[in-house]
């Protein structure tokens, strides 16, 4: 199944406090849950104004359904074609 990161541009996201990433971690989690298995939350990176989010999901268009209902931005979502790190350059 794809993957695909999400850029959502959150001004001052660098800033939001435990309590609020953990609010905003529960409503993407029952979003996910109300759409089903086939779309799944991976991992996120918070940067002072931004949120890369990393999906795995059947397409973009559930991707994009999941910022909808979650009330999230999702400015820029990319189909990740393949992953590299430092053991790429081995062999």
């Amino acid at each position: 199944m794809p993957k695909y990161l999400i850029e959502r541009e959150l001004p001052g996201a660098g800033k939001l406090s435990p309590a609020d990433l953990k609010a905003v971690s529960q409503k993407s989690c029952s979003v996910l849950r109300d759409l089903g298995p086939q779309i799944q939350w991976v991992q996120s990176y918070v940067t002072d104004d931004k949120i890369y989010c990393v999906y795995i999901a059947p397409n973009a268009e559930m991707v994009k359904q999941h910022a909808e209902q979650g009330g999230f931005p999702a400015n820029r979502i990319s189909e990740i074609k393949a992953g590299i790190d430092p053991t790429t350059a081995e062999a």
